[in-house]
């Protein structure tokens, strides 16, 4: 059974929280919540099967939130001692104060049960910072060494995070929580004359553990035995011509316009203008909610606190409201956005449906993506069924390089590898290809998707926003998906332009 490290649990968290919730109670703060946090990650590098670097980081610290006169104020520390907390207290209530005078608007949360003395751990097998260093090097180096002779050079990396938050505020609530996750990649390149090119593996970073690079949830050595040939093959493979094509995409692919077209836009923070740092604005605004066609009738889109492995998932967020799942796209139409507790009430929409998190001790909360993945069809088709539908068109594996507007409208997306499909087959890989559409043109060209097993879980560790920047770990899980007539670009034409 997995439990929460004793380590974590020995440290003083009752009596840090204890005395700052009071010491905010007796200064009039309307909510106060105290957050413990630690976070542990360590990140390898290897080139060409030799360690280049090992990075190994231990984030500790506490955070005091409150609510004065119907605003916010906060503070954090590092120093685990009842005097520190209250001092914390007593600045969070200086900075409401300070700030109060030109809060135009009052701070209030939507409720939410309160949650004592509960605890969650992610769903994982073996710690990653259980397994010693050397034992990491050696897997990722034999990995490695395996590539080599049959391409010029191979890069390497792992990265692993262990979050531990101990949550508690004046309503009563107090959680305990353990999350860790993982993410390897390594990438192959290769030169064939004036050519030269590379190819990662597509296993995607999970909320897993060691086990996850050992045979549980992806076969990493069938994976790498076949980049060598692939990455041949692409290097040999013709330019492709600029047009309008069909396109299957695969979801190693289709996770990054999820979280870029769907992801980002539908944070309600966003769409009503209160969020533009690092992504912009939305497109999908307010007054659209229950009416905008943001795709055709087989999109539907939830957003999940919940999922297994997920990355953005939790027990409870750092609000206090318990992980949960909800609808955002049903049947092609907008029908909710990601929401926290204030934002919740601002707009009268209930509940809050979990997404404030903060991604260290010394970061305030605020509103961040849940794993928003794209439903697959019950008894849908298979990748190869999708692609027997194609006369001419594009099948697209892997994600790479990506634009999109400030609006979250406008777009362009790359991939690892492209194949062209004539008559309903693969006819070979081609090179150099983007498409490019525009969110609502895009999502309604959707003509199918896949069914469950075509369905996977893809992501990110880094998804970035805020000002002070921070970053948030999120999933996006896809079937494969077909579309109809989307614009095809040659990117060394577009570029050479």
């Amino acid at each position: 059974m997995r439990q929460i490290d004793p380590d974590f649990l020995a440290l003083p968290l009752r009596r840090l929280a204890d005395a700052a919730l009071q010491r905010a109670r007796d200064l009039g703060a309307e909510h106060a919540a105290f957050r413990l946090e630690r976070v542990r990650s360590e990140t390898l590098r290897l080139f060409d099967a030799r360690l280049e670097g090992s990075i190994d980081a231990d984030d500790l610290g506490f955070a005091v939130r409150v609510i004065k006169d119907g605003t916010w104020g906060f503070a954090s520390g590092v120093e685990l001692t009842p005097e520190a907390a209250v001092r914390a207290a007593e600045e969070a209530v200086r900075v409401a104060a300070v700030s109060a005078p030109i809060n135009r608007e009052p701070v209030e949360l939507a409720p939410e049960p309160v949650y004592s003395d509960v605890t969650w751990v992610s769903a994982y097998d073996v710690d990653p910072f259980d397994v010693p260093l050397r034992d990491k090097v050696e897997l990722l180096g034999g990995w490695s060494s395996g590539l080599l002779g049959r391409v010029d050079h191979v890069s390497a990396s792992l990265m692993q995070v262990k979050e531990q938050k101990f949550y508690a505020d004046t309503a009563g609530t107090v959680t305990t929580q353990q999350r860790v996750r993982v993410f390897p990649a390594l990438t192959a390149m290769r030169s064939d004359g004036d050519r030269f090119d590379d190819m990662r593996t597509l296993a995607p970073p999970a909320g897993r553990g060691f086990e996850y690079l050992t045979g549980t949830g992806w076969d990493f050595p069938a994976e790498l035995a076949e980049i060598p040939d692939l990455l041949t093959e692409k290097l040999k493979a013709p330019s492709v011509e600029a047009g309008a094509y069909d396109l299957v995409i695969d979801p190693s692919n289709l996770w990054l316009t999820i979280h870029e077209s769907i992801g980002h836009a539908t944070e309600l923070d966003r769409a009503l203008g209160y969020e533009a740092a690092y992504a912009g604005t939305s497109f999908a605004t307010f007054d659209q909610l229950g009416t905008l066609r943001y795709g055709s009738p087989v999109m539907n889109v939830v957003g999940d606190r919940t999922a297994e492995h997920g990355l953005a998932t939790v027990g409870w967020d750092d609000e206090g409201v318990e992980g949960q799942a909800f609808d955002i796209v049903r049947d092609g139409t907008l029908v909710g956005y990601q929401l926290d507790r204030r934002m919740a009430l601002l707009k009268d929409l209930g509940r809050s449906n979990g997404c404030a998190f903060a991604d260290s001790p010394g970061h305030v909360p605020m509103q961040r993506m849940a794993n928003v993945s794209l439903r697959p069809a019950e008894g849908g088709p298979s990748t190869e069924e999708l692609i027997s539908r194609v006369e001419r068109g594009v099948y697209i594996v892997g994600d790479k390089s990506w634009s999109i507007d400030m609006q979250r409208y406008n777009f362009q997306f790359t991939g690892q590898r492209f194949y062209r499909i004539e008559n309903g087959k693969l006819a070979g890989q081609l090179r150099d290809v983007a498409y490019q559409a525009t969110t609502t043109d895009f999502w309604r060209s959707m003509e199918a998707v896949g069914g469950p097993e075509t369905y996977v879980l893809g992501g990110a560790f880094n998804c970035g926003k805020g000002q002070p920047g921070q970053v948030a770990p999120v999933s996006h899980g896809t079937p494969s998906a077909l579309f109809r007539g989307v614009r095809i670009l040659n990117t060394v034409q577009e570029g050479g332009k």
